[in-house]
C-alpha cells in the first residue's frame, strides 16, 4: 500500500479562529480556556492525558458540525471528535486545535413498531439502552455505560449481546455523516455503499458521524450479572470452556483480576486474584438459569449476583471522577487452557500495578455468520478477545507498567494476529495491520483517499489516504 502518511495542508499548526470568531459561528456554544467549564469539558475518561484545546465546541446539530469541519479544513486546526470521550490513547481531545463535542446531541428517535431508532451520537451507551429499554428492545453496544454511540459503533461494539445479535454495526441500518467537505451524507447499503462499508469498523477516519440508524432486538428481560470466583487455572479454563459450549444467547466477559475492596467481597480476598465474570443470557428465564449453572460449579462462588433483571440493568452508575491511568494490550486467541491460563496468573501475579487484569471474551455465535470482508471489521472468525492492563497512580510508572503489558502479551500470543480497533494503544503501523489485516487496510486507504485526501480526520488510530490523493 502507497500512503502518503499527511497532506502537506495538515503538516503546519496554524492558529485557530479567535474565540470572538468562533463564538459568532456557534451561538455560544463555545467553552474557551477562561470558561469556567473548561477544565472539565477538556477531560476525557483516562486519566493521563493533560492536553488543553484552544477551544471546545459543544455543536448542536449537523449543521454545526459542518461548518467546524468546513473551518478545519480551511483553516487547517487539528481537530477532536469526542462523542463519549473514551479514547485510551486521548483522540478525543487536541492540544491547540479545537475539540467537535457531540455531548450536546442526544436526540432519539424510537420506532417501536419497526424495531429501528436513530440516535445522535451524543449518546452514551446506558442512555440509549435505558430509552429502547422502556420498550422492551435494544441494540448490541459495550459494557461500559458512558461510552458515546459514536466511538463504539465506528469501531465495531463488542458487548453483552456480540454472540446473541453479534456486532453493533450488525445492527447498523443507516448513517449520516459529515464528510472532509462539509457535507452531510446519508449512508448506507445502497447510497454510498464504500463509506457505509468502511465507518463499520474504519474508526473515525472518513467523517464525522451525526446520527445513526439501528436495528433493535427484542431484547425485555435477561438472566445474568456478576459472578465472582476464585483465581485458579482450573477455574479459568473452565469458564473459557463453559463460555464457548453454551448457546449463542450467552455472551460473557471473564476479567481475571485483583479483587478491588467491594463491600460484598470478604477481607481476606481483597486484593487478591479473582475472576469477575459478567454473563447475559438474552432469553427465557428458565432456560438462562440452566445455562448459567455449570459456571457456579466451577468453584465455590466468592459473590453470586446473577438473577433475572431488565437489560438496561447491565449498565450501573459510574463514578463521575473516576479516571484511571492504564497501560494495555489487545489482541485475539485460538484457546485458553490450563496451561494458559497458568501463565495469565504467573503474569497478573508479577504486577506491581495498582490493578492488574486480563479480560477475556468468548466471541463466536452471530458475530461469526458474517463474511469476513462484509464491513472494515474483519475478525469474524476470532474466538477469544483478551485485554490485558495495569493500574497505576503515578505517571512516571508508565514505562514499568508498559513493559508489563508487552511481556504479558507475548507471552500469550498465538496464531490469530489480529486487534480490535476499539482498544489499541498508541503501538505503530504493525498494530493498525493488525486491526485491518489483509486487503482490509488497502481498501479503508482507498475510500479515505476520495472522502479525506488532506487526512483532516487523522486523531483517531489513523489510516493515511493511499498516494496522498
Amino acid at each position: 500500500m502507497t500512503t502518503k502518511k499527511r497532506s502537506t495542508v495538515m503538516e503546519a499548526k496554524p492558529t485557530s479562529p479567535s474565540n470572538s470568531e468562533l463564538r459568532a459561528l456557534f451561538n455560544g456554544r463555545v467553552i474557551a480556556p477562561d470558561d469556567p467549564r473548561y477544565e472539565q469539558a477538556r477531560t476525557i475518561f483516562y486519566g493521563g492525558i493533560d492536553r488543553k484545546p484552544a477551544a471546545i465546541i459543544r455543536v448542536a446539530d449537523a449543521g454545526d458540525v459542518s461548518r467546524l469541519v468546513s473551518l478545519a479544513r480551511e483553516v487547517g486546526f487539528e481537530l477532536a471528535i469526542r462523542s463519549g470521550g473514551h479514547s485510551n490513547v486521548g483522540h478525543s481531545v487536541t492540544d491547540g486545535g479545537i475539540v467537535l463535542d457531540l455531548s450536546g446531541m442526544k436526540d432519539l428517535q424510537i420506532n417501536a413498531h419497526d424495531r429501528t431508532a436513530w440516535a445522535e451520537t451524543g449518546l452514551t451507551a446506558g442512555e440509549y439502552t435505558a430509552a429502547t429499554g422502556a420498550h422492551g428492545l435494544a441494540t448490541g453496544l459495550g459494557d461500559t455505560g458512558s461510552v458515546g454511540l459514536g466511538g463504539i459503533t465506528l469501531g465495531g461494539g463488542v458487548g453483552y449481546l456480540v454472540r446473541k445479535y453479534g456486532l453493533t454495526i450488525y445492527s447498523l441500518l443507516a448513517a449520516e455523516v459529515v464528510t472532509a467537505d462539509g457535507q452531510l451524507l446519508y449512508v448506507d447499503a445502497e447510497s454510498h455503499p464504500d463509506l457505509f462499508w468502511a465507518i463499520r469498523g474504519g474508526g473515525g477516519n472518513f467523517g464525522v458521524a451525526t446520527r445513526f440508524q439501528f436495528r433493535l432486538h427484542e431484547v425485555d428481560s435477561v438472566t445474568g450479572g456478576m459472578l465472582i470466583l476464585p483465581a485458579t487455572p482450573e477455574v479459568i479454563a473452565g469458564f473459557i470452556a463453559e463460555a464457548e459450549a453454551a448457546p449463542e444467547e450467552l455472551s460473557t466477559i471473564a476479567n481475571v483480576m485483583t479483587a478491588p475492596p467491594m463491600p460484598f467481597l470478604p477481607a481476606e480476598v481483597h486484593g487478591k486474584l479473582v475472576v469477575m465474570g459478567m454473563l447475559i443470557y438474552a432469553g427465557n428465564a428458565e432456560a438462562g438459569e440452566r445455562v448459567l449453572a455449570p459456571f457456579r460449579k466451577l468453584a465455590t462462588p466468592l459473590a453470586d449476583m446473577l438473577k433475572p433483571m431488565r437489560y438496561p440493568e447491565i449498565y450501573p452508575p459510574e463514578e463521575a471522577e473516576y479516571h484511571p491511568m492504564g497501560a494495555s494490550r489487545t489482541m485475539f486467541v485460538d484457546t485458553i487452557d490450563r496451561s494458559v491460563a497458568e501463565t495469565i496468573l504467573e503474569h497478573l501475579h508479577a504486577s506491581t500495578g495498582s490493578l492488574a487484569v486480563a479480560q477475556l471474551r468468548v466471541l463466536g455465535g452471530a458475530m461469526a455468520r458474517i463474511p469476513v470482508d462484509a464491513t472494515a471489521f474483519a475478525h469474524r472468525k476470532s474466538r477469544i478477545m483478551v485485554n490485558v492492563a495495569a493500574l497505576y497512580e503515578k505517571l512516571e510508572q508508565k514505562a514499568t507498567h508498559e513493559a508489563w503489558v508487552t511481556d504479558f502479551a507475548a507471552a500469550l500470543r498465538q496464531s490469530d494476529g489480529g486487534a480490535y480497533v476499539n482498544f489499541l494503544g498508541n503501538e505503530g503501523e504493525a498494530q493498525l495491520r493488525a486491526a485491518y489485516p489483509g486487503p482490509t487496510l488497502n481498501r479503508l486507504a482507498e475510500i479515505k483517499a476520495r472522502y479525506d485526501p488532506t487526512n483532516l480526520f487523522r486523531l483517531n488510530h489513523n489510516i493515511p489516504p493511499m498516494n496522498g490523493r
